[in-house]
């Protein structure tokens, strides 16, 4: 009960302490509130895009085109072989004549498609591999291409494993952000409990006179740090479901315009107190390693 009673006296000394210069504590906040909002964005927009990747094509597929020439007995008996095998999932046969149809169908192709003198599409075959493993899917794909009747291999999902890859990149580029500029948070706090330490020198000899511990002096100045710290993470809260709404309506219409549907949300419930936390968390290291180096 006792540390309890303590550390409330403490923190509410350091609330004080912030009050008593305003203006040093505002740009403190804002120092750290930048310092948390472009890497805690960064996060967020990358957990968003790549949701949108992974949930774009759900089962990898790949895709076999026969020759444009090619009898329809050539397409049976690919399809015969495939379904001979026991590692495919799913085949779906996509006819010439269908295709052409699509085509015609098609806003502003229907007068290009009715000057050609004859198909010039070829059949398909659509297959889902039983194991979805990129490793897997290259090595039908590969033994597919040695089959007379098949003029090309189409992995239809290269592109997602691209786009994964990009993300992985990215996120790795977050990370790095995130860890300088966590740095720089520290630093911050540092340098502002040492002032405040040089600032309330003859206060602490006092303490010491009068018989405080190391723990009793340093408790106002750590909890000073947490709340410069947690101060920022609400501020960098702020800014980032900002940013977020502001932005929602543009990339919305962007994503449509590459046929996709993207929504930037604000950062969850989860996102919202891990921010918090670990803007407390650093806040209050600074002040620790500044009082470490300074108190005495």
């Amino acid at each position: 009960m006792n540390w309890l009673v303590a550390h409330g006296r403490a923190a509410r000394l350091a609330l004080v302490r912030l009050a008593a210069a305003p203006l040093n504590t505002l740009l403190a906040v804002l120092g750290i509130a930048i310092a948390l909002a472009l890497p805690a964005g960064g996060y967020e927009l990358l957990s968003q895009v790549s949701a949108l990747g992974s949930g774009t094509v759900a089962t990898p597929q790949f895709t076999l085109f026969l020759k444009v020439d090619g009898e329809r007995k050539a397409t049976q008996a690919v399809v015969d072989r495939l379904k001979e095998r026991g590692d495919i999932a799913k085949i779906l046969i996509l006819l010439r004549e269908d295709t052409l149809a699509r085509m015609k169908a098609a806003e502003g192709l229907a007068d290009v498609i009715a000057a050609l003198q004859k198909n010039p599409f070829p059949d398909a075959i659509v297959v889902t591999p039983a194991d979805d493993s990129p490793a897997a899917i290259e090595k039908l794909a590969a033994e597919a291409r040695q089959w007379r009747e098949v003029e090309l291999v189409q992995i239809d999902a290269h592109w997602v494993r691209r786009f994964a890859a990009l993300v992985n990149l990215a996120r790795t580029g977050v990370l790095l952000l995130a860890t300088l500029l966590g740095i720089g948070l520290v630093t911050i706090t540092f340098n502002t409990i040492r002032l405040q330490v040089m600032t309330r020198q003859r206060e602490v000899e006092v303490s010491w006179l009068l018989g405080a511990t190391d723990g009793f002096i340093r408790r106002p100045f750590l909890w000073h740090g947490a709340q410069l710290g947690l101060l920022g993470g609400i501020v960098a809260w702020l800014i980032v479901a900002g940013a977020t709404l502001w932005l929602q309506s543009p990339v919305a219409e962007l994503a449509q315009l590459y046929g996709f549907s993207l929504s930037l949300q604000p950062p969850s419930v989860v996102d919202s107190f891990a921010l918090l936390g670990v803007a407390g968390f650093l806040g209050w290291l600074g002040a620790a390693l500044s009082m470490r180096q300074h108190l005495h």
